[in-house]
């Protein structure tokens, strides 16, 4: 067996010994970098790509009253997205099911209709048992309002420094123009000379 094989056998039997029931995660052993996910076209993005970035995580949906957020990200993603931000919008149904369409259809519509030019990922559970290993990751990494883990709504937003720290979270009715100031704070911090 290997060192890292141990070192994780040892994480995972010393919280089995403090949390026999499993009732809760395991502590994370991943980093935003290992993920790969595909887009509402299928293909697939590798996170590595986002090392020295500021990633903004965000579960949309196309009939969710926060809907016309996607203007504001667009006009975060047209003004910062040279200095180094990138956002990735994950279409959820979980909400009402505010996000019937097909993932194609999705990306088809926010293009069309918000002039979307981020990543429209494929539709994700955020919340459940079978919710996405990155929405798990971002949840345990950061709670919400009052230490709610769970993504309370569409357009809950997740906020990564340029080391891949998840450093902040965002309600559904705090609009993308309301942290403005604190991306550009994120990205003149660790700008690379």
């Amino acid at each position: 067996m290997s060192e890292s094989t141990d070192s994780k056998t040892t994480t995972i039997a010393s919280h089995t010994l403090r949390d026999p029931l499993h009732l809760s995660p395991p502590p994370p052993s991943t980093s935003i970098y290992n993920f790969s996910l595909p887009d509402a076209d299928n293909h697939l993005i590798d996170f590595t790509q986002f090392h020295n970035k500021v990633l903004l995580i965000v579960n949309v949906a196309s009939l969710c009253g926060f809907t016309p957020q996607y203007h504001e990200l667009q006009q975060l993603y047209d003004k910062y997205h040279a200095k180094g931000l990138e956002i990735l919008g994950f279409p959820c149904n979980q909400f009402g099911n505010q996000e019937p369409q097909s993932d194609h259809k999705i990306a088809s519509q926010c293009r069309r209709d918000f002039g979307v030019k981020f990543p429209i990922m494929k539709k994700t559970k955020v919340n459940g048992e079978d919710q996405s290993a990155l929405y798990q990751f971002l949840k345990d990494a950061k709670c919400g309002m009052f230490g709610f883990k769970g993504v309370r709504w569409n357009f809950e937003k997740f906020i990564i420094n340029r080391k891949g720290d998840v450093v902040a979270r965002f309600d559904s009715w705090i609009t993308p123009s309301q942290f403005d100031g604190f991306i550009q704070k994120l990205l003149d911090e660790g700008e690379e000379s």
